[in-house]
């Protein structure tokens, strides 16, 4: 079995705590926040050099995209099955049928795997495919768009709610403090519940995003792009 397997790296859902070989993780804003960098920013044509580069991060994640949820195509399930790594693979799927999906990366190797509440708006659905995803091995997320009202999460047995702070689909983009609030509120709604952020994510934000209850850090550009990545996940790490 390859590294990085979920076998061994995938994270568990026990008593509201979060576990994968490298840490154990409860909402408590004292413990160490999960940095996962995005390789949606890195260089294509080394991809296996960029996720070697940032080895010291929690989670790696592959956002897949269809040309249909949003408008621009991305990674497919012999990528993820390609990248070698021991950390725990975060998958994002932008794609507008979600239950269609699942299979093809659980048997590349996924961890986790988070869909859209825009996608798959019904109570009943989200259950349903929250249940599917678990039952293949995997710990199960949804995310919701910077416009869309967290009420759109119609479950929250979840292990994660992500949600987006940038419109889905394109990388680089500027962050939205707007979504702040809405994070403020999961957190005190749901304390135990891991949320994770996405989109434009760098030192200043991220530090807004932690105070707003975010426990979770997805970068891009903001570590793909930097001279020290190891470093830079460091600090974004600590940053408040």
């Amino acid at each position: 079995m390859r590294s990085g397997s979920r076998i061994s790296n995938n994270p568990v859902r026990t008593a509201g705590k979060y576990a994968c070989s490298r840490l154990l993780y409860t909402a408590n804003m004292s413990e160490r926040i999960l940095i996962t960098p995005s390789i949606l920013a890195a260089d294509f044509g080394k991809l296996q050099e960029e996720v070697d580069s940032v080895a010291s991060a929690d989670w790696l994640q592959v956002d897949v995209m269809d040309g249909h949820f949003v408008e621009n195509l991305s990674f497919g399930a012999p990528v993820l099955k390609s990248l070698k790594t021991k950390l725990p693979l975060d998958v994002h799927l932008m794609v507008s049928n979600p239950a269609e999906r699942i299979d093809e990366f659980v048997d590349a190797g996924a961890a986790h795997i988070t869909f859209h509440a825009e996608a798959v708006p019904e109570r009943a659905d989200q259950e349903c495919l929250v249940d599917a995803i678990r039952k293949k091995g995997c710990t199960a997320g949804i995310a919701i768009n910077p416009e869309t009202h967290h009420d759109a999460l119609q479950t929250m047995d979840i292990d994660l709610v992500l949600c987006m702070t940038v419109h889905p689909g394109k990388g680089g983009q500027k962050f939205i403090k707007d979504v702040l609030p809405k994070i403020r509120d999961i957190r005190l709604q749901h304390p135990d519940v891991m949320i994770q952020v996405d989109g434009g994510v760098d030192l200043e934000t991220a530090a807004e995003c932690v105070r707003a209850g975010a426990n979770n850090l997805v970068a891009g550009s903001s570590i793909f792009k930097a001279k020290n990545r190891a470093e830079m996940i460091e600090k974004l790490r600590h940053s408040v």
